[in-house]
């Protein structure tokens, strides 16, 4: 039997012509599928010869291993030269702020002046102390001096996966960063919402102007980029299908549309037709020729930004007297409502986007524990007591606490695009309103009454009026 050539070394076959053929990849085009190239020649060696310069010319025009790589380097080049061929390309384009963050800002400054070659376990080890004690560059009044775990272990991750590259096209001999101690992998604390907490919350939401997109997250459980990329063409008011094929992130400083997470995240849910409804009366209240289910309150042609919509979440929250809680609890939210009333796991997994169910029942599996053992007892106690009959007066009842009404927090801060009131003596208000006009510049416009209530009716007529104005110079400009 032939020996099995080293991957990455190409291969190398007799021909029936007598001749050798060595073929190697050289690359990939733009649809991941493999470019090759091969050499011919009369003899094994020169072929072998052939086929190993081939190799390394395609290394070097591909990126593939760049001439400069070699073991003496430091090993902040070589982590710069792996996430520029070997990473970068490679992962969502609203995941390399994360990359780039731990390799430019914390590994290559504290461990990159180190020869690659020379680079210890020991190293990396106190490289790992340092972060946990000192590494935070920022908010470090907020958060503490050091780093959290999660952190530390994403700076372990890149530069053991550079190191192990490092290993497979031979410049080390060992992953130093193999066996280091790290600090313990914790899950993040799932949290949900009460009903009573999600009655208060979707009140006090509806009163600040963001009901619909909290609402529709508790219905659907989406992502936050996938909540803030949907389109009216999404969504069939007819059959109340809502098609999730984008979602919204933020990269480099800016807002870009990326595909979902996953394939399974692609996908088609049906909403209730209450839902449906609020979607149909909520779309007469945006300008028209909107394309964003959400758009953005402060730029046209643009989707709301998903770090705003959580920072409102956070002070909804508060106004409502709920639990703080992540965006991303708004989906095990609706999770833990989906399986308490009945859902199969199959379905549920369907909705929400995981890749298999077994992801679904991993995450939820307290709940689904929960639900076994209630069922099993319900077994327990129809099997086990033949005479059914309860004697009601044996029954203790629960004191029944009168519910409060709960009124919703007057907002210190006026919604986007609604202008200001100010009262100016004690029998005059002024409304202000300054939009931004299609050349770019700002413009104040004004009106005056007696009362409060009066000048904010006078206001949201104006604003209308001079929004129905700019859309038409726009739509003049454009023609």
């Amino acid at each position: 039997m032939a020996d099995r050539r080293k991957k990455g070394t190409g291969t190398l076959i007799e021909r029936k012509d007598g001749r050798w053929e060595g073929r190697a990849v050289v690359g990939y085009d733009d649809n991941g599928k493999a470019i090759k190239k091969s050499v011919i020649s009369r003899s094994k060696a020169d072929c072998q010869k052939r086929l190993k310069e081939l190799i390394r010319q395609s290394y070097c025009t591909t990126g593939k291993l760049p001439g400069q790589a070699k073991s003496s380097m430091l090993f902040g080049e070589w982590m710069d030269l792996w996430y520029q061929n070997y990473c970068k390309n490679s992962v969502r384009e609203g995941t390399r702020d994360g990359y780039e963050n731990r390799i430019y800002k914390h590994i290559i400054p504290e461990i990159g002046h180190i020869p690659l070659e020379s680079l210890t376990q020991n190293d990396l080890q106190e490289f790992y102390l340092r972060l946990k004690l000192n590494g935070r560059l920022q908010f470090v009044e907020q958060n503490g001096k050091g780093l959290s775990d999660r952190m530390v272990r994403a700076c372990h991750t890149s530069c053991r996966t550079a190191l192990e590259k490092a290993v497979c096209e031979g410049l080390i001999q060992v992953n130093p960063a193999i066996g280091c101690k790290l600090p313990p992998k914790k899950a993040r604390e799932m949290q949900v919402l009460t009903h009573d907490e999600m009655q208060r919350f979707l009140i006090q939401a509806k009163h600040d102007g963001y009901y619909e997109i909290f609402m529709l997250d508790l219905a659907t459980g989406l992502r936050r980029g996938e909540l803030m990329g949907l389109k009216w063409s999404d969504l069939n008011t007819d059959t109340g299908e809502l098609h999730i094929e984008r979602q919204v992130c933020m990269s480099n400083g800016k807002l870009i549309t990326v595909p979902p997470k996953t394939k399974a995240s692609i996908r088609t849910i049906i909403l209730p037709p209450a839902v449906v409804n609020v979607l149909a009366e909520y779309r007469q209240t945006l300008p028209e020729g909107s394309d964003w289910i959400f758009p953005s309150p402060v730029k046209d042609d643009s989707p709301r930004n998903p770090q705003t919509v959580y920072h409102k979440m956070q002070l909804v929250l508060e106004r409502a007297e709920c639990k703080k809680i992540r965006f991303h609890d708004l989906r095990h939210t609706f999770a833990t409502m989906a399986l308490e009333h009945g859902m199969d796991i199959k379905t549920l997994s369907a909705i929400i986007g995981h890749t298999s169910s077994q992801t679904t029942i991993d995450i939820y599996s307290h709940i689904t524990t929960d639900m076994q053992k209630n069922a099993a007892n319900a077994i327990e106690r129809g099997l086990g007591n033949p005479d059914t009959s309860i004697d009601e007066n044996a029954v203790p009842r629960p004191e029944q606490h009168e519910r409060k009404v709960f009124k919703p927090k007057e907002s210190k801060c006026r919604e986007p695009g609604t202008g200001g009131v100010y009262q100016l003596n004690d029998h005059l208000y002024e409304g202000r309103f300054t939009p931004r006009l299609p050349d770019g510049k700002r413009k104040g416009f004004n009106v005056y009454a007696q009362t409060r209530e009066e000048c904010e009716k006078k206001l949201a007529e104006m604003i209308v009026e001079v929004k129905a104005k700019i859309a038409a110079e726009k739509a003049a400009m454009k023609r």
